[in-house]
């Protein structure tokens, strides 16, 4: 697993990659828990938005064992009026969870810096 200090860094990255960027946080699918953040907005409440969304997933997971589909789960979009929010999972048991300004970026700009570095989550 990776040191908190680890996925800062990342986030860092992804961060200085991103126009606009809000908040990420990388997440354990089972619990909800975070296990690393970066956020720019202090207001931004990450730990609840990855228990949330880590709920979100598992719920997409159960659809789609229940309709029997033979894929995997790469990412999730919701876009807001204001923002994009992406859910990328990065291994069977975690996830990126990501905000940003949707008037500084794209959702092209988000996915291609997410999955940039998702790879050193794995």
């Amino acid at each position: 697993m990776h040191s908190e200090k680890q996925i800062q860094e990342t986030f860092d990255r992804v961060a200085q990659d991103i126009p606009g960027f809000i908040a990420a946080s990388l997440v354990d699918l089972e619990s909800g828990m975070t296990l690393g953040a970066r956020s720019l907005r202090a207001e931004f409440d990450l730990t609840a938005a990855s228990a949330y969304n880590s709920e979100m997933v598992k719920q997409k997971l159960k659809i789609m064992k229940a309709l029997k589909l033979e894929t995997t789960l790469e990412d999730m979009l919701l876009t807001l009026g204001d923002q994009i929010h992406l859910i990328r999972l990065v291994s069977p048991t975690t996830f990126i969870y990501l905000a940003a300004d949707r008037a500084q970026s794209n959702l092209a700009i988000v996915r291609n810096a997410v999955n940039k570095h998702a790879a050193a989550f794995t």
